[in-house]
């Protein structure tokens, strides 16, 4: 299904279109030779008139060289691109930013470095993207001391932003000191060491934290720590995270499946906060915190549960407030600044569009609910805002807001309502299943779409077809033959006496049918079944056309069912 959806009409994700009209000779002269060439010697006198007279000013480069694709690990550089152009996407769409991937094929941090820096003049700012560590921190702190753009590695700050807020109002919740906390980080990856980077200038005393990596607590003392957790060794006998996690406040988890046990959990202090955000199975699963904790506030990584820590609520919203005012850097006061305005608006009375996003449930801000909705329309104005303050406040911006209310309007007015309004219609759907029949489920458009619906569990599917072909068509398309579907025809006879006598009873008076005449309807026609098992209550509805002309079908479902 996947791979069908980036193939589909066009390849891949992203194009590129004219943000001018392009009909007339006249415009064509404007757009190219000879018009051009007013722009070009203007940016010549002045460089910072490209971002008056070019895109520079709201185009991202997502750039990866593909050594840590979304914990699959060094892929390659071209493996990486549909995450990049899924990056991109994910701007244009949250925050409508343009925006381009770059995959660099090069395991060489100086070569990646040089590369971007030699291209860095056409872009905005500079989105980095799963490069393994520590070549991303290398990578990263170079750039910044080079560009004079925002250079911004996600998967390191991405996370920490909205780990951060989530930390704030959980502590706010379980009413707990920031500077008095206990804290347990276990991984010591690029995630984690930008997350706990952000929490200790956030307020937590770096002597309360404990980072973990795979071989256990670092210490002070401990042999072979590189440069860049040898910044988190403490002092402690501690040495393995059962240990350390005694009386913990808090435990970070950045790390792998299964690694926090509910015994460890019951060690925990009173309300203890546990953000299991391992990806795509968190360290813990909050069903079994709460078989041994009644009083944890839980975060995860998944969208299955309640306090999603999401990238998606950050990276979009933080370039674009940098962007804005035209910032050199994105800074901690600014990646503060976001952490404390996705918090604040958690706090906040939640607006009927949020409501509808999530399926018509208000949520209140309470220990299932520290993380605003990614469908919030509200990030789009309230992020960029703090964030475009922060730069202008520390100097890195290079134009001014002076009016902020007038700023938030504008930025309300970037994001299309009606995708709000979708994720509000399949919510809704998701909560109340129904079982719908695909009537020509042989057909191989038909059966994607049924698999498509069940996937995206937006109900149950019913194929209606002979199911050695079905299964056949299923393993065709890439599934697996046994897929977990239903499939019905004229072979359940129990079902087949029970239309056969609705039909009979409907039909023999308006048309003058015998009873064998209505078996026979059932038996052949795979729309008469289909609209007999929504008649008879086995179905909530059905779709049927995609073999037949529409008056073709309608008269057939029109025997079974009135208009």
């Amino acid at each position: 299904e996947a791979l069908e959806f980036h193939n589909n009409n066009k390849s891949g994700k992203i194009e590129i279109i004219s943000s001018k009209p392009m009909t007339t000779k006249r415009d064509l002269a404007l757009a190219y030779s000879p018009g051009v060439a007013a722009p070009v010697r203007a940016i010549s006198e002045n460089p910072d008139k490209a971002y008056d007279y070019t895109t520079k000013g709201n185009l991202v480069a997502v750039i990866s060289n593909g050594s840590a694709i979304l914990g699959m690990g060094n892929l390659g550089a071209l493996a990486s691109k549909p995450v990049m152009e899924g990056k991109a996407v994910l701007f244009k769409r949250f925050a409508d930013i343009d925006s381009i991937d770059i995959e660099i094929d090069s395991s060489d941090p100086e070569e990646i470095i040089k590369s971007i820096k030699n291209i860095a003049g056409s872009f905005g700012g500079i989105n980095l993207e799963d490069i393994a560590a520590p070549d991303c921190f290398i990578i990263e702190k170079k750039l910044k001391e080079l560009l004079d753009i925002p250079v911004f590695h996600d998967d390191q700050h991405g996370t920490a932003i909205i780990t951060c807020a989530a930390l704030i109002n959980a502590l706010d919740i379980s009413n707990k000191n920031i500077k008095k906390i206990k804290v347990v980080v276990n991984g010591a990856g690029a995630s984690a060491m930008a997350c706990t980077n952000l929490i200790i200038n956030a307020g937590v005393k770096k002597e309360n934290i404990t980072m973990i990596d795979t071989r256990g607590i670092i210490f002070k003392g401990r042999d072979n720590i590189n440069e860049w957790k040898s910044i988190y060794a403490i002092e402690t006998k501690n040495r393995t995270l059962d240990d350390a996690i005694k009386d913990a406040d808090v435990f970070l988890g950045l790390s792998s499946k299964g690694i926090l046990t509910k015994n460890m959990v019951k060690k925990m202090s009173k309300n203890p906060i546990i953000f299991a955000c391992a990806n795509p199975d968190p360290e813990i699963l909050p069903e079994e915190i709460e078989e041994v904790r009644g009083d944890a506030i839980i975060a995860t990584g998944r969208s299955d549960y309640p306090n999603q820590v999401n990238n998606l609520i950050g990276f979009p919203y933080i370039f674009r407030g940098a962007l804005d005012v035209r910032s050199k850097i994105i800074n901690e006061e600014m990646k503060i600044a976001a952490s404390h305005a996705i918090a604040n608006l958690a706090k906040e009375d939640v607006p009927d569009e949020v409501v509808a996003a999530m399926g018509g449930e208000r949520p209140h801000y309470g220990k299932n609910y520290i993380i605003p909705s990614t469908f919030d329309p509200r990030l789009i104005s309230v992020i960029p805002a703090a964030v475009a303050k922060a730069a202008i406040e520390t100097k890195v911006a290079r134009i001014k807001i002076d009016n902020f209310e007038a700023y938030k309007e504008q930025l309300k007015q970037r994001l299309d309502p009606t995708v709000t309004i979708m994720q509000g219609i399949n919510s809704y759907i998701k909560k109340k299943t129904k079982k719908v029949v695909f009537a020509d489920g042989e057909d191989e458009n038909m059966l994607k779409a049924a698999i498509a619906f069940k996937n995206s569990k937006l109900g149950l599917p019913i194929l209606v077809g002979k199911e050695e072909k079905i299964k056949e068509q299923i393993k065709k398309i890439g599934y697996n033959e046994n897929f977990d579907i239903q499939i019905v025809n004229s072979k359940d006879t129990l079902k087949r006496e029970n239309y056969v006598k609705y039909l009979f009873k409907k039909l023999q008076r308006q048309q003058g049918f015998l009873e064998r005449d209505c078996d026979r309807l059932i038996r052949n026609d795979r729309v008469i079944w289909a609209t007999s098992m929504v008649a008879c209550g086995d179905a909530d509805g059905a779709v049927t056309g995609n073999t037949r002309r529409f008056g073709a079908s309608l008269d057939k479902i029109k025997q079974v069912v009135d208009v």
